[in-house]
């Protein structure tokens, strides 16, 4: 196995990385910017207030996406799996 090969199995995973956890990191975004917001406006500082929105937003997007996320990793872990013959070699 080349260095190329090593760097664009490296450079693959982590592009798998970001792509099944960008929904949950930009749903938590979102919503922690918009409670924040909504903190300000109002001056109410209570700490549940951030985090049970955030948490049931990203259960949500969980229960949507998650099938989703679950065949990408799937299909990346046997890719993975598939080169380690040629890996060998």
């Amino acid at each position: 196995m080349t260095p190329q090969e090593v760097f664009a199995m490296g450079q693959n995973g982590l592009y798998h990385l970001l792509l099944v956890a960008a929904p949950l990191l930009l749903v938590a975004l979102v919503v922690g910017l918009v409670v924040s917001i909504f903190q300000a406006a109002t001056q109410i500082n209570e700490a549940t207030l951030s985090f049970v929105p955030k948490v049931i937003a990203s259960v949500a997007v969980l229960a949507v996406a998650g099938p989703w996320m679950m065949t990408t990793l799937v299909d990346y872990l046997r890719s993975i799996l598939m080169a380690i013959p040629r890996a060998v070699i």
